[in-house]
């Protein structure tokens, strides 16, 4: 007897266990669909699992394709959930135009996404938002104008930078060879001229190292990795992966970029700026006491970072997308040879005078940079105050993805999309004409701090490149454009040869 009440006892133990069980289930299920469920102002999306919401409905290894092709189905403008975070994602030129520039004002902020909060503290020129931003931003452009963005001073750097990437290509004698490293230490090194006031030997493993490190995290904060740590930042950050590899790395960036304003500090003369950082340093000690000030280190260190980011990144890879796409279409790379030689000549070098005289080199240059599609989802942004976007009503503080690739692409702004085609920017006497929709560059109020730099560094550097070498696959070998996915869109590794024109 006492056995049997013993058996029922434990049973009836057991389903109490399962009950509860079931009941916790059922209960977290319910709170989380009427804690998450889609606000009716919302516009429609794909259906949302409980607790991750759309993280496994895109295929993080090409993001941009899966968003882009979402919206055949649920239209220009459709909503995410990302745990319990809500997204709109923006598809086409007209509506990228409406929320970006038309009503720029109310979608100039970053939203406070943990990972790259944990990473940047929201400082910098990146990811800050209102007055720091705004005060940040002005100072950058005007130092950055100061030192020659866009003058004739930067563009004799440029050009002296590629002597150096140019003598190292030649060296290798028309073997196969990855351009990634040169091509990334050459643009780097503008950057780090105009920052840290020196440059760095392409020997240099420091520098190698820490190169190869930034695109690794580039790839990492694009990935599935970083959105689950976005949506889940409390569990994150006490499980192990590849989101603590990219924090420690950008915490060593910034104890490099601290010791550069150490030593800064030892020689510095306000009277006589040699840099980004002695000018800044110059600003703090100017606005002491000031109570809307926003300069200090901690700025000063972001913004270097950011700096270095936005004048560095996009230029080298679309110049690395550039060897491909002429070794691919090697009639293009003689148009363009051809034209440099009617115009420049081999006799000096390249000018930023010359690009008017350059229109089919131009239209070369720009159409590398739509199908390079080098930032494809752009950088988040987030609305100040609720908005009219299309048919829909946007709360405050919704995150927004403006889908560069879908404006790049899109069918109503361009002949052939998806066909490598400088006609697009030339008009039928061969002028250069840029299109609206060329916005690789993002547009409105967060338009891309290094534009006019990159812009002056990707011609100068192709047209030299293109008056010294020609390119090609090693043999036996044909171009493959394909792509390592993150905030850049880079060309997947590989070798090609360059082989020298003419002395």
């Amino acid at each position: 007897m006492d056995l049997v009440s013993s058996v029922f006892g434990s049973i009836a133990h057991w389903v109490d266990i399962q009950s509860l069980l079931l009941f916790t289930v059922l209960f977290l299920l319910i709170a989380d669909y009427l804690k998450t469920r889609r606000p009716s102002s919302f516009p429609p999306g794909p259906w949302a699992l409980p607790f991750v919401g759309n993280i496994f409905t895109v295929d993080f290894n090409r993001a941009h394709e899966t968003l882009t092709q979402l919206a055949e189905t649920y239209g220009d403008v459709y909503s995410l959930r990302m745990g319990q975070t809500w997204m709109m994602v923006l598809n086409g030129f007209q509506i990228v135009k409406e929320a970006l520039v038309t009503q720029g004002d109310s979608l100039a902020d970053r939203p406070m996404l943990p990972l790259q909060a944990d990473i940047s503290h929201n400082l910098g020129l990146g990811l800050s938002n209102g007055h720091l931003w705004k005060q940040q931003r002005r100072f950058a452009l005007s130092t950055l104008k100061y030192f020659g963005v866009g003058s004739k001073s930067l563009e004799r750097a440029i050009l002296d930078e590629f002597t150096y990437s140019g003598k190292n290509i030649t060296d290798r004698k028309g073997k196969p060879f990855n351009p990634h490293v040169i091509i990334n230490n050459a643009v780097s090194n503008i950057i780090c001229s105009l920052v840290f006031g020196h440059r760095f030997e392409y020997e240099d493993e420091r520098f190698i190292n820490f190169i190869n490190k930034f695109d690794s995290a580039f790839q990492i904060i694009g990935s599935i990795w970083a959105m689950l740590y976005n949506a889940f930042p409390n569990m994150m950050r006490r499980l192990p992966g590849p989101h603590h590899t990219v924090q420690q790395f950008f915490s060593e960036v910034k104890d490099m970029i601290r010791s550069e304003i150490k030593e800064h500090r030892k020689n510095w003369n306000p009277a006589e700026p040699r840099d980004y950082i002695d000018c800044y340093l110059t600003e703090i000690q100017m606005r002491k006491g000031d109570a809307e000030s926003t300069f200090d280190e901690e700025n000063l260190v972001m913004g270097a970072l950011d700096l270095f980011t936005a004048g560095s990144e996009t230029t080298s890879t679309t110049l690395r997308w550039a060897f491909l796409y002429m070794a691919k279409y090697p009639e293009i790379q003689e148009k363009v040879q051809a034209e440099i030689d009617r115009v420049i000549g081999h006799s000096r070098q390249p000018s930023m005078m010359d690009r008017a005289n350059l229109p089919y080199t131009d239209a070369v240059i720009h159409e590398i940079q739509r199908m390079g599609n080098i930032v494809p989802l752009a950088v988040p942004h987030s609305t100040n105050r609720d908005i009219q976007l299309g048919d829909y009503t946007v709360p405050k503080g919704v995150v927004i993805i403006p889908n560069l690739t879908s404006v790049l692409f899109d069918k109503r702004e361009w002949e052939t999309p998806y066909t490598f085609n400088p006609g697009h920017f030339l008009n039928e006497e061969g002028k250069f004409v840029k299109r609206a929709a060329f916005i690789p560059f993002s547009a409105g109020k967060r338009v891309c701090l290094g534009e006019n730099l990159a812009r002056m560094e990707i011609f100068l550097f192709f047209t030299s490149f293109m008056q010294r070498f020609t390119f090609s696959m090693p043999a036996g070998t044909k171009p493959v454009l394909d792509y390592c996915f993150g905030i850049t869109l880079a060309p997947a590794p590989y070798e090609i040869c360059a082989t020298p024109r003419r002395e």
